[in-house]
């Protein structure tokens, strides 16, 4: 080490500030023989080079403006509005976008509901000619099944989805709407407390 406050880097051989340099209490000056950058450049490497013997691939540093975050699953570069918080994260930020995050969310909503993936669901949409098959509206999107043997009848829009819910998928329901709707309206008869003959 030279009086002036600096010192030579073993890595790059320049002549750098002590700055430059991070500690090392086993060294007889007590920093490191080589510079803050070369000690990164060499970890970079060497993290590279443990990878790729492990047969994995290496991301690439992608420079990203400040206020923005690149997310590794869409591959694109959005502002910090578009990230869930995390406050475990290094920048306080989720791994994945939001949009990315509901995505996946859905998928896996469905692969554990229903057990089916998004390209099944989908395909189920095409066989019913993009429409709901009650109100024969386009885009269904909402998955029906049956609640007793948990099969999947078919994806309906919100709303038919919603009525049959509401209706318990009681058939007999159904049939007694279908005939209010239609003007017969009825009054159930009144045989004992509690007991009402009903329509057949």
């Amino acid at each position: 080490m030279s009086g002036s406050g600096d010192k030579k880097c073993t890595g790059c051989k320049r002549r750098l500030p002590l700055a430059s340099f991070a500690a090392d209490k086993n060294r007889r000056d007590g920093l490191q023989v080589r510079c803050r950058g070369c000690v990164a450049e060499y970890g970079a490497t060497h993290y590279r080079r443990r990878r790729e013997a492990l047969g994995k691939t290496m991301r690439e540093k992608v420079d990203v403006p400040p206020g923005h975050k690149l997310c590794r699953t869409c591959g694109e570069i959005k502002p910090h509005a578009a990230w869930h918080r995390n406050a475990t994260a290094s920048d306080a930020l989720s791994t994945r976008c939001k949009a990315c995050r509901a995505a996946q969310s859905r998928a896996g909503h469905l692969k554990r509901q229903y057990g089916m993936t998004e390209a099944e669901r989908d395909a189920m949409i095409k066989e019913q000619f993009g429409i709901c098959p009650i109100c024969l509206e386009p885009g269904p999107k909402h998955v029906d099944h049956d609640h007793d043997t948990g099969k999947v009848r078919g994806v309906l829009c919100f709303n038919c989805n919603s009525a049959l819910g509401k209706l318990r998928d009681d058939p007999d329901a159904m049939r007694r709407a279908i005939a209010y709707l239609e003007g017969n309206v009825w009054k159930p008869i009144l045989e004992a407390p509690g007991v009402y003959q009903l329509p057949s």
